[in-house]
């Protein structure tokens, strides 16, 4: 419903595609991330066939962005430079599949035993290791898995930046879109951190030197925030910091997801990113229960300060990443390649990318995602219309967040259960109607008409938002899916972070367009007389890419696995 701004962007920025529930201004603060979306968030107001992370887990992490989600991938780099290391075994109940490494990555060599893949089973492996979600927490697992928290758990500044926004720097909801689209264009280029990090190890490191570093960045923004920051341009730029440093970490722990779906099965594929979204809306749950306490009880400077402890968390799970230290000889030639030796990578990495993009069968559903992602959203609006018109508190709000923050955990069980084999073009379909039908609910809020049918502004938010958003998260888990299953061999995580950087950008996009439209309908922090219009023009808005739907594979997620591994 109208509470999109509360929800985390899963990866990405990306956007999943329904999650019209909640999370608009407050998401530009995470994605998204994810969107990537999310969809958290990340991860979602009058954002109908979104994800709930969308294009805002940039700085706060909550997976949307999609947010983002809102679940992008760190781009593998440059492999012309070195020999790719031979493919190790991964154990599985179906034939097993090679998995393509780095040279010096020995993040699979733990990685075994994909037995019992459907349930939340924390059974032993036979690799040794507890389960969840039918994945093996090996260290570099319970890596990825803390990293994806730590981006839920920053939701916890979300409310705080919303009202900072509004109430302190006095900006108007297209002021605010606008920061929320712009806050999302570090993960547009998230190939090339993985290309960074591919050219430029740091102290023998290629991932952990990395993965600390971005920690370190999250912490320096939110300080930023909670200090010196008292006007929209230093708060935008630190904004913008704190999204990069998501997006970095996305790039180095998502290259092991990808890693480890390429070549497995549906059913496994989704169990990892059900781990990944899983551990993301946990700590979504966890910040939600304490967000709009906080901000009544301490202030929104004293959040930010809290949230700039937490990307810290990152930094410490450096240290579990599985990576072999390069040996001196070798750290030295990375660091003095020759500016035309790094032109040269540069462009056999865009030939790489491009030669794999302009094949129909990536480019296609590309398209497809880019143009659904693209829609115009009414999220600032709706929140200064929550806040400033029915005067919704932050202690509110924050159980508003703490409701989709559970709802998204419903969400991912529904898609880890029931969802895996259904045909995408299928799931789209449903979910975007769906989304757009159910989105149009917020106009009953906006018009007083739920009062009427003896239904409160307060009980009718939870409602709305508490469906939407389990519909939301369980349609955004196939796009991260399908981008995986797309990705040639060889070029995985750098083809999965451009695909997630294009469908971020048609989150940017839609985040721009909707700014454009709540200024063109008069839309203001106190004038509300155009919304239920602007509503209901991003929900029909939403429906526009359905007739593109024959983009998409027509097959069944598993069965495209088994006919690219055949």
């Amino acid at each position: 419903m109208a509470f999109r701004f509360l929800l985390s962007p899963p990866t990405l920025p990306l956007r999943s595609p329904t999650a019209t529930a909640t999370a608009t201004v407050a998401s530009y603060l995470t994605s998204a991330v994810h969107g990537r979306r999310r969809r958290r968030p990340l991860e979602h107001g009058c954002r109908c066939g979104r994800p709930p992370e969308t294009a805002f887990r940039g700085s706060s992490g909550g997976r949307d962005s999609y947010d983002n989600d809102e679940a992008a991938s760190r781009p593998l780099g440059i492999e012309s430079s070195r020999e790719p290391s031979s493919g190790r075994q991964t154990g599985s109940a179906a034939p097993s599949h090679q998995v393509t490494l780095k040279e010096g990555d020995t993040s699979n060599a733990d990685h075994e035993g994909w037995q019992n893949i459907d349930g939340f089973s924390k059974s032993r492996s036979k690799s040794g290791y507890f389960k969840a979600f039918g994945v093996d927490l090996s260290p570099d697992n319970v890596a990825v898995a803390i990293v994806y928290f730590v981006q839920g758990v920053l939701g916890l500044s979300r409310l705080a930046v919303s009202f900072y926004l509004k109430d302190d720097l006095h900006l108007d909801p297209a002021e605010t879109a606008a920061i929320s689209g712009f806050s999302a264009l570090p993960w547009l280029v998230k190939p090339l951190y993985g290309f960074i990090s591919d050219s430029f190890p740091l102290f023998g490191y290629r991932r952990r030197s990395y993965l600390f570093l971005s920690g370190l960045l999250g912490a320096l923004s939110w300080s930023l925030m909670a200090t010196i920051v008292d006007d929209k341009y230093t708060a935008a730029l630190s904004i913008i910091l704190g999204s990069l440093a998501v997006a970095i970490s996305d790039v180095v722990v998502d290259s092991m997801v990808v890693e480890r779906a390429r070549g497995e099965s549906q059913s496994t594929s989704g169990s990892l990113q059900s781990l990944c979204w899983g551990s993301s809306a946990f700590g979504g749950v966890v910040s939600a229960y304490f967000s709009g306490s906080f901000v009544d009880t301490y202030g929104v400077r004293f959040v930010f300060g809290v949230t700039a402890l937490l990307p810290l968390m990152t930094s410490t799970v450096a240290v579990l990443v599985n990576e072999e230290r390069l040996p001196l000889g070798e750290r030295a030639v990375s660091l003095s390649v020759s500016s035309s030796e790094l032109i040269e990578r540069s462009k056999q990495c865009i030939m790489q990318i491009w030669n794999s993009v302009k094949q129909p069968s990536i480019f296609l559903p590309t398209l497809f995602i880019f143009l659904w992602q693209a829609t115009p959203q009414s999220d600032s609006a709706m929140f200064f219309f929550t806040t400033n018109k029915l005067g919704f508190s932050p202690e509110f709000l924050g159980r508003v967040t703490l409701v989709t923050s559970i709802a998204s955990l419903l969400g991912i069980g529904l898609y880890n259960s029931f969802l895996k084999e259904v045909p995408l073009r299928k799931i789209f379909l449903v979910t975007t109607v769906l989304g757009s039908t159910l989105g149009m609910t917020q106009v009953l809020l906006v018009t007083g008409l739920n009062r009427k049918l003896g239904i409160s502004d307060e009980w009718f938010s939870i409602g709305d938002s508490l469906i939407i958003t389990v519909l939301g998260q369980a349609s955004f888990m196939p796009v991260l899916v399908l981008a995986a299953k797309l990705c040639p061999r060889g070029v995985e995580a750098t083809l999965f972070a451009t695909l997630m950087s294009i469908s971020n950008a048609g989150s940017v996009a839609g985040g721009l367009v909707g700014a454009g439209l709540t200024q063109f309908l008069g839309v203001t922090r106190d004038n509300f007389e155009n919304l239920a219009l602007l509503i209901a023009v991003c929900n029909l808005t939403s429906l526009l890419p359905l007739p593109l739907l024959g983009l998409l594979p027509d097959e069944s997620p598993t069965d495209r696995a088994q006919t690219k591994t055949d």
